[in-house]
């Protein structure tokens, strides 16, 4: 367990029991130990994207942030294409534990979940599909990340198929009820269960999501549980470059803030950030759920995934987001999704995705491209110069 850089906590929490991993069910990649991945350092770092008054170390969710949970959600039935499940697996053996654990946080590793099985899932109103196993996972989702913010941890979901956001953001929004989200993704993932075409729910969590679409969304069997829990104000798209004509037309219509990749080319991301922030923690501080879709990045860095785009984030934009994000010092939940080495055309397209992936989560919880560091204290100071120059007469 690696020693916290914060400052600890002056009451013990309760631990979560945590179920032992799964094993790597995907015997066609071999395990094998990550490349390490350079990033160049800039010759000058660019400015904060923060105003003078704003508090650099925020109060508000800094006390979770000693204390890190990790579960991995082997989430597949939110699409018809299979492999995404052994993402978390993956990431893991990219080297995501030891990469958090050396940044100096206090770890619960609750390894990956076990979802109820649904035995006879029929398809929805003839297109959408799973959407009993979808909502029931989603649903035993929310309960542990729920507790997981209850009890005093950052929570760190690795996936699994974007559907699961349904079920983090709910239970982050449980003890987080003003909670805010920044969704970095090349789809806007809002279609509605009766404007998507292709039937897959990773392709709509939001709109379950959003109080406004309350009404335009059909209660679909096994979701009789949720409860929108956000608002069009409380989320910022950031990446965006494949958008369908109802998400456009939602985005559009219910003044959802969005950065499409255009817009990133125009105005830089620095400016991206500057304008993210002044909306959505501007007036006040709470906390940040950043839902991560890997498939943000360009396709010539992050091949292993089920929906690549070209055009996409460089590795430079991609921590710059996460490295400011983390800055605020309110990050309280990260999902990271979309990693499906069964769609690599080699192991080396598996290492570099599942590589990127650690990357953004540790450049979401403080590695940056300076280094990432436990706190330094002090400089040794040598001994005497008497007493060293009586060594060097003994030597000679």
């Amino acid at each position: 367990m690696a020693v916290s850089r914060h400052s600890s906590r002056s009451a013990a929490l309760a631990a979560l029991a945590a179920p032992p991993p799964s094993r790597w069910l995907h015997t066609h990649f071999r395990r094998a130990r990550p490349a390490l991945r350079a990033a160049a350092v800039p010759r000058q770092a660019p400015r904060s994207v923060f105003p003078r008054d704003f508090p650099r170390e925020a109060n508000l969710v800094n006390e979770h942030l000693e204390r890190v949970l990790v579960a991995g959600a082997e989430t597949t039935e939110g699409t018809k294409r299979k492999g995404v499940e052994y993402g978390p697996t993956a990431v893991r053996e990219a080297g995501l534990m030891k990469r958090l654990s050396n940044l100096g946080y206090h770890l619960k590793d609750f390894g990956d979940l076990s979802f109820t099985p649904v035995p006879k899932d029929d398809v929805y109103n003839n297109l959408i599909v799973n959407p009993r196993s979808v909502g029931l996972a989603n649903q035993e989702l929310a309960e542990v990340v729920g507790r997981a913010i209850s009890d005093g941890y950052s929570c760190i979901t690795v996936g699994g198929d974007h559907s699961l956001a349904i079920g983090t953001i709910i239970g982050h929004a449980r003890h987080c009820q003003d909670l805010c989200v920044i969704w970095v993704d090349a789809h806007a993932d809002i279609n509605t269960p009766l404007t998507t075409s292709s039937g897959n729910l990773h392709g709509q969590p939001v709109s379950f999501l959003l109080r406004e679409l309350q009404d335009k969304v059909p209660r679909l069997p096994g979701f009789s549980w949720l409860k929108p829990c956000i608002s069009s104000p409380d989320i910022v798209y950031i990446g965006l470059r494949d958008v369908d004509p109802p998400e456009h037309f939602i985005l559009k219509n219910y003044d959802i803030q969005y950065y499409s990749m255009r817009d990133i080319d125009r105005l830089g991301i620095q400016k991206v950030m500057e304008q993210t922030f002044d909306l959505l923690i501007g007036k006040r501080q709470r906390p940040i759920h950043l839902s991560f879709d890997i498939d943000a990045f360009d396709p010539a860095l992050a091949p292993a995934t089920g929906t690549p785009v070209a055009g996409g984030l460089t590795y430079r934009e991609g921590m710059y987001i996460t490295e400011e994000i983390h800055n605020t010092g309110l990050l309280s939940a990260l999902d990271l999704v979309e990693v499906n080495p069964r769609l690599a055309a080699s192991e080396e397209e598996v290492k570099a995705t599942a590589g990127l992936a650690v990357d953004v989560i540790a450049s979401s919880f403080g590695q940056t491209r300076e280094g990432g560091h436990i706190v330094y204290d002090q400089l040794p100071n040598p001994r005497s110069p008497d007493e060293s120059e009586n060594q060097e007469r003994v030597r000679m």
